[in-house]
């Protein structure tokens, strides 16, 4: 029998999902009785929520005042940023001396769609697109503790790429070959190549995000 997850890790889940999605923004006042009323439950749930977002780095609960969706600061990037490279250098190492042809496929097959996309492409959509690529890198390092850690803070990265792509819509240009570029690099099956390689793949979006007004 399947044990259904409780009631607020599902409202949790669901508020996860609209704010790295962009349905809530930066700094907007996350309205208690309002998100109970449109998820048909009691305020407790919501509360738990609010809780567990909070120590995730999604909400900002302030006294008095209810909760928050977190704002990015340049502590935020620095931070995760810094905790990506060290556990996306680990998980290339790993994978590239484990990847076949299926994973490689699948590789390819999210470069196909990375090499079609326009200049019409919605943030979000770049986001799929190059979080589908670097899950196959985590799910191919054989190692879950490192994938553990990677789905702790894949939201974090996820809310990240949105900002730069919404900064710098570039993505048409440079998601396709910074991304063929790691894939090579993977296929050498070298550990210090992919760990170069990464490091310099990720690199590109810190940089970008470095250069905004952020607090």
């Amino acid at each position: 029998m399947q044990v259904q997850p409780a009631l607020g890790t599902m409202v949790a889940n669901l508020l996860r999902e609209m704010i790295t999605n962009g349905q809530f923004e930066p700094g907007e006042h996350l309205k208690e009785a309002a998100i109970a009323d449109a998820m048909s439950v009691s305020r407790g749930p919501v509360r738990e929520a609010f809780t567990q977002l909070e120590a995730e780095g999604y909400v900002e609960l302030r006294r008095h005042r209810g909760a928050y969706v977190a704002a990015l600061t340049r502590v935020d990037v620095e931070e995760v940023h810094t905790l990506r490279g060290a556990i996306e250098r680990l998980a290339a190492e790993r994978a590239c001396t484990r990847m076949g042809e299926a994973e490689f496929a699948a590789m390819d097959a999210v470069l196909e769609r990375m090499k079609a996309v326009d200049t019409t492409i919605e943030p979000d959509g770049a986001v799929v697109l190059d979080l589908a690529f670097h899950d196959i890198v985590y799910a191919s390092c054989d190692h879950a503790r490192v994938q553990r850690v990677w789905e702790s803070i894949r939201g974090q990265v996820r809310l990240f790429l949105r900002a730069r792509n919404i900064n710098f819509p570039d993505f048409s240009e440079v998601g396709y070959p910074e991304h063929r570029e790691l894939r090579d690099a993977l296929a050498e099956a070298d550990p210090e190549v992919a760990r170069a390689a990464v490091d310099k793949h990720i690199l590109g979006a810190y940089e970008r995000l470095k250069r905004l007004d952020l607090p």
